[in-house]
C-alpha cells in the first residue's frame, strides 16, 4: 500500500515478530519527507538504535606481536640511529600514534611521526642533516612547521624527507588546557608515559621505540584494546573530551574506520551537555569539517554518521542557521542517515567502478542532506539560501565547490525524476512534472525526451550518474510486505541500470562534447544584441535543433 504524504500525517504499523506483534507509531512530515525513500521494512527513517549501533558485542582482532618493518623503514631508522651514534646523543627515538597502531594491525602506514625525549625536533633534524652530509648524502625537504593550534598543531614540528618518505619530528610533551579553549595553556617536555596519557585514545597511545626495536604500551591497555576492538580514552573520557572536544569526533572516526566498539563511559561522556557545549564552542569548524570529510570518504561512512546521530551531536556537527523555514521535524537526522545508508548500499550494489572517489564522496553528502533540500534561510538583503549551503560553508568550512555541486545535484535529481518514466518505457510517455526548458516549445514531441535529457547531461557532465542515483532515491518503488531490504535495493539498482542504458542508447553519454553550431557572437551579430539572456536562449534553441540528431550522424555529416 502506498501512502500519500499530502494526506497522511500519522501511521501505525503492525509488524509480526515471532508469535507477537510489534506496533510502531511514527509521524510523516510532508515538508521534510515528501518524495523521499522510506527505509525498507518499516518504511520509516531507520538507523541502528543507540544500543545496537554503539554496543555491539566485542570481537577479537588480529594484532601482531611485533612490528615488521619494510625495507624502506629499516633504512630510515638505520640512518636515525646512526645519527645518535655519530653525535653520541642520549636520546630515545619513538614512533608515535597511528603508524604503530596500523603496523600492529597488519596495515601499511606512510605517516611516520617520531617523538624525542630530550631534544626538540628541529635540533635533531639539524643533526640528521649534518650526519647525512658527512657520509655523502643530502638531506631533502627539510622544513619547520610552525605551531598552529587551530589546525591541531600545538608544537613546532620539524620535517624532512628520507628515502622518499616524509618524517615528522617533535618532542614528547605534557599539556594543560584552559576551560574555554583547546589550545594548551602550558606545555613542557614530558615523559613517554605523560605523552601517552595525553593522547586521544589508547589505541593511538602506543610507541615503537626505535632504539630498542620494541613496542611500548605505557597506558597498559593500548594493545589489549586493539585486540578486543575497543575505543577508549587513556584518562577519564569526560576530562579528556573537555580538554580537547575534537577527540569526540576522532573517537567516532576511528571507531567506524576499524569497526571497533565505543566504550560505555566514553559514550556517556560524549553525549553529556557539558562536552557537547565545549564541542560547539571550542573547536574550529575547519577541524570538524576535516574529520567529517574523512568519515564520508572512509570505509564506514554510515556507521560514522550513525555514531554522530546516536551520541546526539548531529546538529552540533551539522549546525544550522539561527532561523530557517520550514521547521525541521524531530527525527530528521535519522532520515538523513537513512538516505545515506541506502545510497551507500546502492553504490556498492552498482559496483565501485561506477563512480570515482570524488563522485562517491559528493553522492553521499547529497544523499544525506536530501531531507534538507527544501529548507532555506535568509541571508543579508533577505536573500533565500538553502541551509545545505550553510552547513557546508559555515558548519564544516568546506571548499566552495562542495555545496555548489551538492545543490546542483539536488536540483538535477528533480529534473531526472520527470524523465525517468519516459526513459524506462518502450512506448511514448508524456513527460510529467516538466517545468524546465519550457522555452523549447518548437521541439517535436518525439524528440523532446532526448533533447531534455541531453540538456540535463550537458549541465551535469561527468556527474550525471550521480544525479541519476539521487533521483533513484526519490523515485517511488513498488514494494510489498514480503520484500526485504536486499530485494528493494535490487529494484533500485535495476532502475538505475535501465535509465543508464537508455541514455547510452540515445547516444547522449558524452553529449557535453557536442559543439554548438553557432556561437554567442553569431547570435549577437544576426539579432543585433549586446548580450543578455536572449543570447543564451537562442543558443539553447540552436542546440535543441542539434540534439535530436544522433552524434554518430552528426560526425558523418561534418566529415562529409
Amino acid at each position: 500500500m502506498r501512502l500519500s504524504f499530502k494526506t497522511v500525517t500519522n501511521v501505525v504499523v503492525v509488524l509480526p515478530r515471532g508469535r507477537t506483534r510489534s506496533i510502531i507509531n511514527f509521524t510523516l512530515f510532508p515538508t521534510i519527507t515528501s518524495n523521499l525513500v522510506l527505509h525498507p521494512l518499516l518504511r520509516t527513517p531507520k538507523t541502528p538504535s543507540f544500543h545496537s549501533s554503539l554496543s555491539s558485542p566485542m570481537s577479537s582482532h588480529k594484532v601482531r606481536d611485533n612490528i615488521q618493518l619494510s625495507d624502506v623503514e629499516k633504512r630510515i631508522f638505520d640512518r636515525l640511529l646512526a645519527t645518535l651514534r655519530f653525535f653520541n646523543l642520549q636520546t630515545h627515538l619513538r614512533v608515535a600514534g597511528g603508524w604503530v597502531r596500523d603496523k600492529l594491525l597488519g596495515k601499511e602506514c606512510y605517516d611516520i611521526d617520531i617523538a624525542l625525549d630530550k631534544m626538540m625536533g628541529t635540533e635533531f633534524v639539524d643533526k640528521v642533516r649534518e650526519y647525512l652530509l658527512s657520509i655523502g648524502e643530502e638531506a631533502q625537504g627539510v622544513c619547520v612547521i610552525e605551531s598552529n593550534p587551530d589546525q591541531s598543531k600545538h608544537l613546532e614540528t620539524a620535517r624532512m624527507r628520507l628515502f622518499d618518505m616524509w618524517i615528522d619530528f617533535v618532542n614528547l610533551r605534557s599539556e594543560e588546557y584552559t576551560d574555554n579553549s583547546r589550545i594548551p595553556s602550558m606545555q613542557r617536555f614530558g615523559t613517554p608515559e605523560e605523552d601517552a596519557y595525553r593522547r586521544d585514545l589508547t589505541i593511538n597511545s602506543l610507541f615503537y621505540n626505535i632504539n630498542t626495536d620494541s613496542v611500548e604500551d605505557f597506558t597498559k591497555r593500548g594493545i589489549s584494546d586493539l585486540k578486543s576492538g575497543k575505543i577508549v580514552t587513556p584518562l577519564p573520557p569526560k576530562a579528556t573530551f573537555l580538554d580537547d572536544p575534537l577527540r569526540v569526533v576522532r573517537a567516532i572516526r576511528f571507531g567506524a574506520r576499524f569497526e571497533f566498539t565505543l566504550d560505555e563511559d566514553l559514550k556517556q561522556a560524549a553525549a553529556c551537555d557539558e562536552v557537547k557545549d565545549a564541542l560547539a564552542a571550542k573547536i574550529s569548524r575547519e577541524r570538524i569539517g576535516t574529520e567529517i570529510d574523512l568519515m564520508i570518504s572512509g570505509n564506514q561512512p554510515v556507521k560514522a554518521m550513525t555514531y554522530i546521530c546516536d551520541l546526539t551531536i548531529f546538529w552540533i556537527v551539522f549546525s544550522l542557521p539561527p532561523t530557517f523555514e520550514p521547521a525541521i521535524s524531530d527525527g530528521c537526522e535519522r532520515l538523513c542517515i537513512s538516505q545515506l545508508d541506502i545510497s551507500w548500499n546502492l553504490i556498492h550494489l552498482l559496483g565501485k567502478t561506477t563512480f570515482t572517489d570524488e563522485q562517491r564522496r559528493l553522492t553521499l553528502y547529497a544523499a544525506m542532506f536530501l531531507p534538507l533540500r527544501n529548507t532555506i534561510y535568509r541571508e543579508k538583503k533577505a536573500k533565500k539560501v538553502p541551509v545545505v549551503n550553510y552547513i557546508f560553508r559555515e558548519s564544516l568550512k568546506r571548499k566552495a565547490k562542495d555545496p555548489e555541486t551538492v545543490l546542483d545535484l539536488h536540483r538535477a535529481s528533480n529534473k531526472f525524476l520527470s524523465l525517468i518514466p519516459c526513459l524506462v518505457s518502450n512506448e511514448d510517455v508524456q513527460i510529467v512534472g516538466h517545468d524546465w526548458m519550457t522555452e523549447l516549445i518548437d521541439v517535436p514531441v518525439s524528440s523532446r525526451v532526448r533533447v531534455l535529457t541531453g540538456f540535463l547531461l550537458r549541465e551535469l557532465r561527468d556527474f550525471w550518474r550521480v544525479a541519476l542515483l539521487i533521483s533513484i532515491l526519490l523515485h517511488p518503488i513498488d514494494v510489498n510486505d514480503t520484500e526485504d531490504e536486499s530485494s528493494q535495493l535490487s529494484k533500485r539498482r535495476d532502475l538505475f541500470n535501465t535509465v543508464e542504458n537508455s541514455v547510452i542508447k540515445l547516444g547522449l553519454e558524452k553529449v557535453w562534447d557536442v559543439k554548438q553550431l553557432i556561437n554567442g557572437k553569431d547570435v549577437m551579430s544576426v539579432l543585433q544584441l549586446k548580450g543578455g539572456p536572449m543570447v543564451k536562449e537562442w543558443l539553447d534553441k540552436a542546440m535543441a535543433c542539434n540534439l535530436p540528431i544522433p552524434q554518430e550522424l552528426q560526425r558523418n555529416v561534418l566529415i562529409g
